[in-house]
Formats: C-alpha cells, structure tokens, sequence
C-alpha cells in the first residue's frame, strides 16, 4: 500500500491555472482582506505536511483499533487525541471560520483544498473537524450575538468540538417526523428530551467540550418540517467567564459497529432533559440546518475524491511494480521474467478510469467552491443571487455525483491488485469500506438525485439549470479559435445539448405524471455529472494545452491525454443514459408489489 502523498501540484494546478483563484478572491473585496497567493500556498504546504506527516499514518490503526465504548465514554484509537490536538496548535479547525470570532476566514475555494487533503489521508478522522465546521457554519449564521460570542472562539480553535444531531430511529429523510422535544424553562433555556442516532463523533475524548446542534420541536410546533427548531446543546455546562460547569444532562447510549470509517465514533444520544438554547427562530430549525448543508455536501464529494485519490496513488504504484506476463506488443522488460501490470490495456483502462474522475472531480469540486464564495462574498445583489442559483443546482451534483464515482474508483483500484486488493494489509478494502458511506450520510445519492430533479430543475421550471448551460455554452464560445480544444468542443456541446433535451423531456411529462421525476432523476444526476467534468476536462485543456510543449515532466501532457480518454470513453455514457430517461417511467412502475 502505498503511503499517501498530498497531490499538491494537482491541487495548485486547479486552483491556480485553471481557476485562478487570485483573480476571483481580489473580485470580492470582503474576501481578499483575508487571503492572498503567499498566505494561500503557505496553507497548502502546511496540510500537506499534517495530512501525509501525521494523519494518513493514523488511518490503518484506526480502522483496527476503532472507537471504544463503555459506560458512556468513547475512548478514540491510538495516536487520534495527539493528531487532534496537533490540528488545535495550528488553527486547522478554524480554517474557514468568521474572523471576528476567531476563525481565519479563508475561502471555500482554498478551504476545499485541505477538505480533499484531510479527508483522503483519515476520513474517519477527518470527520470530526468537518462537523465542527458544519456546527460553526450554522451557529455563525443563525445564532445569537450572545451564543457565538460564547461558543464559536473555542469551536474555531478545537478546543471545543460540533457534532449534529438530526436522524432519530424513525426518522433519517423525514425528519418533520421527529419526536426529540424541547420545553421552555427559565433563562431562555430549553430542556431537550429524546433520542437521536448515527450522531458522528457525538462523544469522544480528544476535546474539552462538544457543542451538539440538535434537532427538536416546541410543544405548540406545527405538524411536519415546518414545526423543526434547532438547539445549541453542550456536553458540560459554560460559565458566564467560559469555564466548564457541570455535565449536561444527555449520554452516549452507545456507538455503531459500521462497515467502514471505524476510527470515528457514531453514536445514539440520549437527552433526558438536556438544557438548551434556541438557535435562529423557532420552527425554522431546518433552513438554519440548510445553511450549512451546501458547505457539508460539498464536502461529502469531496471525501469522495479523497479516497479515490488515495486509491489511484496505491493502484499505480502496485501497477508500476508488479510483474505478470508480457505486453502485449512483446516483452518490455526483457531481464525480467514478466513486465509491470501498467502495460496491459485493460488495467490502463482502470488506471484512466480512476485518474479521470480523480482530476475531474477535483476540478468540479473547486468549481462549486467558487460559486459558493461568490454567493457568501459578492456584494453586487445580481452576482450574489446568480452564484447562490448555482449553489443550489449544483450541490446534489456534487455529493452524489462525486461519491458515486468515488466507490466506483475505490473498487476500481482495488481490481488492480487483483486478490491482494481483497486483503486487508494493502488498504484497498478499507479505501472501500469507508467511501461507502459517503453514498448514504448527509442525504442519500437517491434523495440527492430527486432534489436535482425534482426541486432544482422542474421545480424552477429549468430556470436554474440554464444558469449552468449557459456557463458551458459560454466557455465553448469563448474556445471557438482554440485550435488545441477543437477535439472537445464538439463532444462537449453534443452533451449538452443531450442534457438540455432531456431536461425539457422531464419538465414536460412531470406536468402529467408524477412518477416522471422519481423515475428520471438518478439517471439524470449522472448525466448531468458526466457532463459537468467534461465541461471540467475541457477547462483543464485549455489551462494545460500552452505549456504542454516542452514539458519535460509529463504533467501537462498527462492532463491532455487524460482529458482524450474521456471524451472518447467515458462521456459517450451519456448517450445511453438519455435514452433511459426518455423511456419514461412506465417499465420502473409496471410490476405489482407481489411481482417483485
């Protein structure tokens, strides 16, 4: 197995060649004051060093060791307290935090960067300071002045970690079914009673204090999602001069034995009375709840991403080495008794597969990240609501877009070793076991696909999807005399325009059939992904192609040949997918509940 190595070059590749995320960042006047090209690759150098140096060696003997429960406590592995405590020491909890409270404000585009870094090297991990950051997000947007001036200073720094409490036993989708309630007492407190599950890093023993967001109803709420506050709820009491009081009153009833991520602790929290205090206005939990979900699906694909990355460096580095029968053009290494796996077509093929969706989706993320600094920074009205029109379409792109493709690559790479990529030594099947769940948290890939569907695109009668045709069909324009895109330009506007019909397809049976969305939209969620990184493919040529010419390294050159193998292999899916969505929904809903 290879040891993981932040992919820093790629990294500075999209963020500054094909982005240029120093024109973007000077765009947004509130933003620069915060970041600038030095202080940005000082950043990237640093987590680097952190998440190869310090994380990755963690991630086998956390899978081994997993979380321990007992009597309430959550012992983490070996090694997770002082890897914790290493990202305190250097603000890696407050990244992208609000500076007035602490946080280094740095943008998405940049905070992206680190996310994949962290999340490839330890997902299980990774996973604590993601949630505080999702907690952070949520509690800076909606809270009081007088709940962040107390709680975002410690969470930002890691003193203090987040978790959020949404899924109860009955209720993962629906949450307007949740029955967790909360009872106004004196002080403006609230005391919460109920059960949640699946509460990740919900208990643990790597920081002072857990700061739990949780979802909850008032005894007058209306019925369904519309009767939903939120609560800031801490595992030990704060004292007016930020000291720890007394232990709050809610528990770890215990923790999850999972498939995968087993270094983190996802645990059922029991709240007997747990004092509370409402964050935002009441019955308006879940859009203070929806504030953070662009920045945390987002950051779902990109544990994606991560952990295919992780995957291609092991799967090439085994196809560089091992040795098994000769290419078939003849012998390459005739003092050898076989040549590499790396010269057989079919593992080429696997080794494309996975590299194209890697730097694609890399690409895609960073894209999204843009948009959302754009939406969050702009101060021009028309700008901002553009880019948050974008956010919203493109976010369910990302998660379950990106995820899919990310189990696609794990098992992709674990094929490479063959039946060594079956045995736990080599860490494929680990890499598989834990982008597993990327596909299911933070929303299903199906629920994803029906939001894309359903309230993105026929919701807005396709308004919001003409914001991304209209991006590509711009870029395409913009390319028509780049003699070194003139390979992609006519795939790429085939594909769109196959998206585009099928979009009016949907719109146009969804009017009269209301198993047109549901029937469509997963079908359509790859669609629109294929086609999305082949807009991000043809971005990267255009980067890549003027300094292709003597590149004595092959990094340019590679991106160029990467992008041809995707527009002639794995693009072309689009084609098929079409046809599904147009047959309707008639087979899908055919058979009786008895004819399954």
């Amino acid at each position: 197995m290879a040891d993981y190595q932040a992919p820093l070059r790629d990294i500075r590749f999209v963020l500054n060649e094909v982005f240029d995320a120093t024109a973007l960042w000077s765009s947004l006047p509130r933003l620069a004051e915060h970041v600038d090209p030095e202080t940005a690759d000082a950043i990237l150098e640093e987590a680097g060093k952190i998440t190869s140096g310090v994380l990755a060696p963690l991630n086998r003997e956390g899978d081994e060791q997993s979380c321990r429960w007992n009597d309430g406590e959550v012992t983490t592995p070996e090694g997770f307290k002082e890897a914790y405590q290493t990202m305190v020491e250097g603000g890696w909890n407050g990244l992208g935090g609000n500076p007035d409270f602490g946080g280094m404000g740095m943008p998405k585009t940049l905070v992206a960067q680190f996310e994949e870094m962290l999340q490839a090297s330890n997902m299980a991990f990774g996973l604590a300071p993601m949630l505080t950051a999702g907690a952070c997000l949520a509690l800076d947007a909606h809270g009081s002045e007088a709940l962040k001036e107390k709680y975002l200073p410690n969470m930002y720094s890691g003193v203090w970690s987040g978790s959020m409490d949404l899924t109860e036993p009955h209720a993962g989708t629906d949450l307007g079914i949740i029955r967790t309630r909360a009872e106004p007492v004196e002080d403006d407190a609230f005391l919460i009673t109920g059960t949640k599950i699946f509460i990740t890093w919900g208990e643990h023993d790597m920081a002072e204090n857990i700061i739990h967001l949780v979802l909850a109803k008032l005894p007058d709420a209306p019925k369904g999602p519309k009767g939903i506050s939120l609560f800031l709820v801490p595992k030990f009491m704060v004292n007016d001069d930020g000291s720890l009081g007394e232990r709050n009153q809610f528990s770890c009833g215990s923790i999850e034995k999972k498939m995968g991520i087993k270094g983190s602790s996802t645990c059922v929290m029991n709240f007997d009375g747990a004092r509370g205090w409402l964050v935002g206005e009441p019955n308006k939990g879940l859009a203070a709840m929806f504030t953070m979900m662009n920045y945390e699906r987002l950051g779902v694909g990109i544990q994606g991403i991560g952990a295919a990355e992780a995957s291609l460096q092991s799967a090439r580095e085994y196809a560089l080495d091992r040795i098994q029968s000769r290419a078939p053009t003849g012998a390459q290494q005739k003092d050898k008794a076989a040549d590499p796996i790396i010269v057989h077509p079919d593992v080429r093929r696997m080794l494309l597969t996975m590299k194209s969706y890697v730097e694609g989706g890399r690409a895609f993320s960073t894209y999204v990240a843009q948009w959302l600094d754009i939406a969050k920074y702009a101060d021009d009205t028309g700008r901002r609501e553009h880019a948050e029109g974008m956010v919203a379409l493109l976010t369910p792109v990302a998660k379950a877009f990106l995820t899919d493709r990310g189990l696609d690559a794990c098992v992709i790479g674990q094929q490479v070793f063959g039946g060594h990529g079956f045995i736990r030594e080599w860490g494929q099947e680990q890499l598989v076991r834990d982008v597993r769940i990327t596909q299911i948290y933070e929303g299903t890939n199906g629920i994803q696909a029906l939001d894309l569907m359903g309230r993105k695109v026929v919701g807005s009668q396709g308004r919001l999807y003409e914001l991304f045709a209209e991006d590509v069909a711009a870029f395409i324009e913009s390319q028509t005399d780049n003699a070194a895109l003139h390979p992609y330009l006519e795939p790429l506007a085939a594909a769109l325009e196959r998206l585009s019909d099928v979009t009016e397809h949907v719109i146009s049976q969804s009017a009269d059939n209301p198993n047109a969305i549901g029937a469509a939209s997963v079908d359509y969620l790859d669609l629109f992904g294929l086609t999305a990184l082949g807009y991000m493919w043809a971005r990267i040529v255009s980067a890549a192609a003027p300094k292709a010419e003597g590149d004595n390294t092959g990094f340019y050159t590679g991106k160029l040949k990467t992008a041809r193998f995707y527009f002639d292999r794995l693009l072309p899916r689009t084609v098929s997918l079409a046809e599904g969505i147009r047959s309707g929904s008639d087979a899908m809903m055919a058979l009786t509940a008895e004819e399954f």
